[in-house]
């Protein structure tokens, strides 16, 4: 049974708009159920809709000859963009996994101009590697990109309807002073949360040591199916990297320390980094300055964008309380949390040349915004680093967010 997802309602929203609909996330997120449910859905309109995977490798061959080749499988428009009178009936063309096209930007291309009176477009693309080296600026104006990440904590609690729950999670988040009866109810699974991360499967998946051998498979199946796909030419050395970048959740990015560590070059090391960024598997976030120079110079530190993932990188699963690494974990959920609130490229961090350091900051207008710093607890915390950003950046709030409940500071339930 299909669980809709937050981004259903925008999506549905924007097929009514002529630029064609790619959905891109990391695999087992999800496209494939979203896009069938969306193609269910306007096949009950009574709309004429067609949905062809690129897995089948016919269809595949078909239009790697000829974009027209697609019309073998699907209504052909009746009229081109070219051609005089009003628009016909609309076509919707449903395409799972069409980064397998050898040119999927000449072949939305071609379809957008020819037909984008009469044909809409819904594809999904799993490997970003591909789409961002093949979707060029030829087609600007002729796409919008929806990216579906993994579940978000909300999402979690409606796939395992826990919807009370989700009821307290929101009257939390709207009202300032109000602190849940039911925290420690909601903490237990915000617990679990940390721990396995957001892949559907795995979310669905009760049994504790099921949860882990799925997210090996994914780590193993998957993920070498992006290494495959992206050309690494040595994936143990790939494995190490992540393994070493998942034990440095929210430290700076060193590409000298990687290298030698995994006895590989620096350009190596920037390429293993940008696979697992264009495959949805990390973040790369930049410092914040006011001197844009000097932001481009500075290493980026680094977020996982499932903290399933991440975990099984490191094969630990122990329980949050006694683990060592749980504010690397909270803070990656802080990053995760912002990153939907704001979308990751308007995310930074503050640090100075004497280790003074604030974990996030989002410029929300011109010289203002908001700071985060995150801590599992806010009692005595020392505000040095604080003041000094308040002082040079006055336009800029500023919160502690913290795992235990305290007055001086936001709960991380309450971001």
């Amino acid at each position: 049974m299909y669980i809709q997802r937050k981004i259903h309602k925008n999506i549905i929203q924007h097929l009514s708009r002529k630029e064609y609909t790619i959905i891109t996330g990391a695999r087992q997120s999800g496209k494939t159920s979203l896009l069938m449910a969306l193609f269910n859905e306007l096949e009950t309109t009574e709309k004429t809709a067609t949905y062809i995977s690129l897995e089948d490798r016919e269809i595949l061959t078909a239009i790697n000859e000829h974009p027209e080749n697609i019309f073998a499988y699907s209504p052909r428009p009746g009229k081109t963009a070219l051609e005089q009178g009003s628009p016909e009936e609309i076509i919707y063309l449903f395409i799972d996994e069409i980064q397998y096209a050898d040119q999927p930007s000449n072949f939305i291309k071609y379809l957008y101009d020819k037909y984008r009176e009469n044909l809409k477009l819904v594809a999904t693309g799993s490997n970003a590697f591909y789409i961002d080296s093949k979707f060029r600026d030829s087609l600007a104006g002729r796409k919008r990109i929806f990216e579906l990440h993994t579940l978000d904590f909300e999402e979690m609690l409606n796939f395992r309807r826990q919807y009370k729950l989700i009821e307290e999670l929101e009257l939390i988040r709207s009202q300032e002073d109000y602190i849940s009866s039911r925290h420690r109810e909601l903490i237990a699974w915000f617990n679990e949360y940390l721990i396995f991360g957001g892949y559907p499967e795995v979310v669905l998946e009760q049994d504790q040591q099921e949860k882990i051998n799925l997210l090996r498979d994914i780590r193993d199946s998957f993920l070498e199916r992006d290494i495959d796909e992206s050309g690494v030419s040595n994936p143990d050395k790939f494995y190490r990297l992540l393994q070493l970048i998942a034990g440095q959740t929210g430290n700076l990015v060193n590409r000298n320390e990687l290298a030698l560590t995994i006895e590989a070059d620096n350009k190596t090391v920037g390429k293993y980094l940008y696979v697992l960024q264009k495959c949805f598997h990390i973040d790369l976030i930049k410092p914040f300055f006011t001197n844009l120079r000097k932001e481009l110079t500075k290493m980026p530190k680094i977020y996982f964008n499932d903290s399933g993932l991440r975990n099984i990188a490191l094969n630990r699963f122990y329980k949050f309380e006694n683990r060592e690494d749980r504010g690397k974990l909270l803070e990656n959920y802080v990053f995760s949390r912002l990153r939907d609130l704001y979308n990751a490229d308007s995310i930074r961090f503050w640090r100075t040349t004497d280790q003074k350091e604030i974990d996030f900051v989002i410029t929300t207008t011109f010289d203002k915004g908001k700071a985060y710093e995150v801590k599992m607890n806010c009692q005595g915390v020392k505000p040095v680093a604080f003041k000094k950003f308040l002082e040079q950046y006055s336009g800029y709030s500023l919160d502690i967010i913290s795992y235990n409940i305290h007055q001086n500071c936001k709960w991380v339930l309450k971001l």
